[in-house]
């Protein structure tokens, strides 16, 4: 299909559903299930919890309550004396991020300014009902303010729904004698008096007057549960931070926050109001001290700062998290037996991903999103991870050095296609789903271990041999503050027995 060309000449991409997340399946929490480093979403969004108001997002959507010293707030407020062009044009800076988040989730509809109005433009069957679709624009009576600017995205995503599911009409939109255009200003008139009355004011004299016209267009509806999760999600990939990550971001919305906002749908019946207390009942569905139960804790604050609803004090401790005293430590494998489940890997492709991630500990879909140049012959043997993979690019020393022999991956260095056939372009799978074809392979070789088993392995093993932290949380791509809270129990350990050793080295000298 072509483009549909709107009135500027710019494609308007084909439409892709904002909404697939939220289809109608089971609630799973498989997509968390030991794909995705213990606590790194809650790291980027822990400020989330200790101030349920701080927005976690990152885009600094304007919002009606805001002060003077808030973001637009604070433009508007700089250009109050000016000419309101001056002040309409503030909001300019956010209806580019709103746009270029709707491209991104493939949305066909735009915001526009247009004057002091905000509007919709977009491919909208024709008002005369002959069957065709063209881009239209769509006025919504709504002054170009922050406030404005909420009210017109949350219509905009009603007007996605309806145009999804078939059920649009003009009439709910536009009374008979509403223009194609959003309502222009017109110049200042005098009164008889002689006072000025307001640009787009109407004239005193209609007022005395009155004359039979249409009846009042109907007010729109407040946003529904569906379209307030779909701005959320739009909001959520519309963070710089994510957008320089798209890859990543997908598999984070897919594997972290998804989820638990279709419990959130269910339990709510597919619709109602979106509250504290639906919020409290949600994470309530997950069970104590469990990893699911925290990640819900992270999204769903990350859900209340973006549509401003308060939460509990005590919602980090609601959210519990696993614990140290719950999460009953992996028992992780041996070397010895890292070395011995190998053989029962029969494909020397799969054996090579597997001796990748034993000897570098790297996540799952990172072993095919790394440079492995540096294992060819007279290579330093440091991987570089690249910076489409998860948490970006960074590098990597083998430990132990030696199995770099063991598992032949010099090859890798070597031979182009060393690794297994997977699929690996971006734009059309993600970081999870190559992970998630990784996690098949072991189950499918009947592996006693998980990938992610490996990675721990890994961490643990840098720890005894005394690599200090922070290098060792750099080399697996998360915080040190992740870092020591995903090792606590082997971290204390060390140290501890580091402790104990100085301590019968100074009782020897003496």
């Amino acid at each position: 299909m072509k483009p549909v060309l709107s009135a500027d000449s710019a494609p308007v991409p084909t439409p892709c559903p904002a909404s697939d997340w939220i289809a109608a399946e089971a609630v799973t929490s498989a997509a968390t299930s030991g794909q995705a480093d213990p606590g790194e979403e809650k790291h980027r969004t822990e400020s989330a919890l200790d101030n349920p108001r701080l927005s976690p997002i990152g885009l600094d959507l304007p919002s009606p309550n805001r002060g003077p010293r808030d973001g637009f707030s604070q433009q508007t407020a700089k250009a109050g004396g000016a000419d309101s062009s001056v002040r309409d044009a503030a909001i300019d800076p956010w209806l580019r991020a709103r746009n270029g988040a709707l491209k991104a989730a493939g949305m066909r509809l735009r915001l526009e300014r247009r004057g002091g109005w905000l509007g919709l433009r977009g491919p909208l069957p024709c008002r005369h009902g002959s069957g065709g679709v063209k881009v239209q624009r769509l006025s919504l009576g709504l002054p170009a303010s922050a406030a404005g600017l909420l009210e017109a995205e949350a219509r905009l995503l009603q007007l996605h729904q309806q145009l999804r599911h078939g059920d649009f009409a003009w009439h709910p939109w536009e009374s008979p004698a509403t223009a194609a255009s959003p309502p222009a200003a017109s110049p200042a008139k005098l009164t008889p008096a002689g006072t000025p009355t307001p640009v787009g004011s109407p004239d005193p004299a209609a007022l005395s007057t009155p004359t039979p016209g249409p009846s009042p267009t109907p007010p729109t509806p407040a946003p529904t549960l569906l379209a307030q999760l779909e701005a959320f999600e739009l909001a959520f990939f519309a963070d710089p931070r994510r957008r320089r990550q798209p890859a990543g971001s997908r598999t984070t919305w897919r594997a972290a926050y998804r989820p638990y906002l279709r419990r959130l749908l269910q339990l709510a019946g597919g619709g109602g109001v979106l509250s504290q207390a639906l919020l409290l009942q949600v994470l309530e569905s997950y069970e104590l001290a469990s990893r699911s139960r925290q990640q819900c804790g992270i999204a769903l604050a990350a859900l209340a700062s973006h549509r401003s609803i308060s939460l509990p004090g005590d919602w980090r401790e609601r959210s519990g998290g696993y614990g140290q005293h719950a999460a009953r430590f992996r028992q992780l494998p041996l070397d010895g037996a890292i070395l011995e489940l190998v053989e029962r890997i029969p494909n020397p492709r799969w054996r090579l991903a597997y001796g990748l991630m034993a000897t570098y500990g790297l996540r799952n879909h990172e072993v095919f999103f790394s440079d492995l140049s540096a294992l060819a012959p007279g290579g330093d043997r440091v991987l570089r991870v690249l910076p489409t993979s998860k948490t970006g690019e960074h590098q990597v020393w083998p430990f132990q050095p030696d199995w770099v022999e063991r598992f032949e991956l010099e090859r890798l260095g070597r031979e182009a296609g060393a690794l297994p056939a997977v699929a690996t372009d971006l734009r059309r799978t993600t970081l999870q789903q190559v992970g998630r074809r990784v996690a098949e392979q072991f189950r499918r070789y009947d592996l006693p271990i998980t990938p992610y088993d490996l990675r721990h392995a890994w961490a643990v093993r840098t720890i005894h041999i005394g690599l200090p932290d922070t290098v060792a949380a750099r080399m697996m791509g998360h915080s040190v503050a992740i870092h020591t809270r995903t090792y606590h129990h082997w971290i204390t350990r060390r140290d501890q027995q580091q402790a104990v050793d100085a301590a019968l080295a100074r009782m020897r000298g003496a």
